[in-house]
Order: structure tokens, then sequence, then C-alpha cells
């Protein structure tokens, strides 16, 4: 029998080599997965790894995936380090896209510079107060934010289908239930920055809050409290910290993110609302979160990583004849593999006596 045994200080350079580790083991057991299946690996693992950083088209497509995974996995990781597990950024995302959307379908006849921050300053609301919901039940009745939060995106996506049907259908768009697009409303579309590299205004805006996060989780006296409370909680309570304060500023901060991420992603690549709206960015920015260890910096390398597998199992679809299944295998052993790695750098596996 086998036992695991905690080790008395695991090593930190192990701790920044194992998102490396855990992205090569993917690789590896992807190539075998691609032999047994009949296709040539090294194809297969140039087409989702390789080629999305080396074609000069996808590395223009490249940060238009990556901003918003970074910016909905920079919310999660303040709450994470709290121990706040909010997995429901999904719905928050959504949320967001329609509250934001709502301003700018309203205002659609309206011409000027501030439309867009108001549409970005709503969906920053609609994402937190759906993130409120988890945050208030925890406060109050010590309800399971998990369970909450990802019950809630199941809900957020029965809205997004209800409204894209009723008050927010393109009345010209014969029938469909979609709103109408507003990448034709130039008010109303993200302007390019640098388009070579594909980063318009949406991506600046993520650049500036990653940093401020790290500002927050390294220079702030909320950052302290936040960092002390994952870490020891009944330290936290001992130290005056307020356990229901820092639920709802954590759930704020990434409802918040993952809102205005679902604004960008309606004003720049989707531009419209419709019941697929989701496309699960949500859910894999947990991933980038981990990859990324919490950290600003970890996070942005992560989210650039996890885009480009988005970018690599479109191509591979086409060329190989994939699954649209399949990148969110590769999504999942990455994450299983970074976990695994977890375990055997804070514990050692020893023989039970």
């Amino acid at each position: 029998m086998l036992r695991l045994e905690q080790r008395q200080q695991p090593s930190k350079i192990m701790l920044y080599i194992t998102p490396v580790l855990a992205v090569v083991a993917t690789m590896l057991v992807g190539a075998a997965l691609f032999m047994v299946m009949g296709i040539d690996p090294l194809k297969a693992i140039y087409l989702l790894f390789i080629d999305p950083f080396v074609d000069s088209y996808n590395l223009s497509q490249l940060f238009v995936k990556a901003s918003p995974l970074i910016l909905i996995a920079m919310g999660l990781s303040i709450g994470f380090r709290a121990g706040v597990w909010n997995i429901g950024a999904e719905g928050q995302f959504i949320m967001g896209a329609i509250a934001g959307g709502a301003v700018g379908l309203a205002l659609w006849d309206t011409q000027g510079w501030w439309l867009l921050p108001l549409m970005a300053a709503a969906a920053a609301l609609g994402g937190a107060l759906w993130a409120m919901i988890p945050a208030l039940l925890k406060i109050k009745f010590n309800a399971n934010e998990i369970l909450v939060s990802l019950m809630l995106v199941y809900v957020a996506e029965n809205i997004i289908a209800a409204m894209a049907q009723g008050p927010l259908r393109d009345p010209d768009g014969y029938g469909r239930p979609v709103s109408k697009n507003l990448e034709r409303h130039d008010a109303t579309t993200l302007p390019d920055v640098f388009p070579s590299l594909g980063i318009d205004a949406g991506g600046v805006v993520m650049l500036l809050l990653l940093a401020a996060a790290f500002f927050l989780l390294q220079k702030h006296a909320m950052g302290y409290q936040i960092k002390l409370t994952g870490e020891s909680p009944r330290a936290a309570r001992f130290a005056g910290v307020k356990p229901g304060v820092i639920i709802a500023v954590c759930l704020g901060i990434s409802g918040a993110a993952a809102g205005m991420a679902g604004l960008f992603e309606l004003t720049g690549a989707a531009g419209t609302l419709s019941a697929d709206f989701g496309v699960g960015y949500g859910f894999t920015a947990i991933i980038v979160a981990f990859l990324g260890r919490l950290n600003p910096v970890g996070i942005l390398l992560a989210g650039v990583v996890l885009a480009g597998t988005y970018i690599g199992g479109e191509n591979a679809q086409f060329a190989l004849k994939l699954p649209a299944a399949a990148v969110t295998v590769f999504q999942g052993m990455m994450l299983f593999f970074l976990l695994g790695f977890e375990i055997l750098i804070n514990y050692r596996v020893r023989r039970a006596t």
C-alpha cells in the first residue's frame, strides 16, 4: 500500500516548472491518443500547439481569443487566493454581455465616444450583481458558492435565450433569435489599437486591469487580507478581517471582470447576442487561473497558451476532421496534469507501514 506524506518544504522551482510540465504531458498523452485514432500525431500536435504561435494570421487572432480568458481568470484568481470558489464565471460573462448589449441596443441611434464606456460599466455591473447572488447566499446562509454559482450559469443561458427571442431580438432579422449586430455601429464596436497584434481597446483595458490586480495583491491592504484569508482563515479572523466583506469583494471583482469580458466579446468577435453566445470562456478561465499559478503575469502567459489551443483546435477540426470536443479534452487534460503535479510538489509517495 502507498500513502502520501506531506513535504516539509515544497520546491519553489518545481512550483513554477509544473505548468510547463503539464503542457508537455498533455502533448505527449495527446500524441498517443492521436496514434490510437489513426491520426498523424506530429501533424496534430503541430496544428494544436505550435501553428497558432508561428502563423501570421493565427498570431493576429491569438490576443482576440486570449483577452477574455485572461480578464476572467484575473478576476477568478483573486477569489481563489481567498478560498472563494467562483465556478460560475460563464454565467457572469453572459449577464455582462446582456447588460452591456442592452445599453448599446437601447441607444442604437446615438453616436459618441462615451457609449462604449457606458456599455462597459453596465456590463461590469451586470456581472457583479449576478455574482452577488452566491455571495449573499454564502454570507447569510453559508450556501456553497461552488454549487450556487455553477447552477446560475444555466439560469443565465436561459435568460440570454429568452432575451434573444424577445426584447433584444433584431426586428429586421427575419425572425432569427439574434440581436442587431453591434459591429455595424461604430459607437458600439471595439476600436483596434494594434491591429497587427490583434489588440483592440478591450485588450488594452484587460492589460490595465491585470496591472491593477497585481498592485492590489502585492501592495494594497485588501490584497493582504485576501491572501491571509486564503492561507489561514482563523488567523484572518483574529486579525480583524471580516469574512463576509472578503467574500463580497472577491465575488464582486470576479463577476465584474467576467461581465466586462462578455461585453468585449460581444462588441468584438461575436457581434450579436444569441442563445449560443456562451462559448465556455468562463470555464476555460479556471484552467488559465491555475495554470498561471493565480499570478497576474502567469495568467497572462497561460491565457495566451489556452487561446492557442482554441485556434489550433479550429485548424485541426478543418484539417484533420477532429471533433470540436477534442479541444475541451486537451484543456481538461492540462488541468488534470497540473493538479496531479501539484500533489507531487506538496506530498511525497511513501509505502504504508
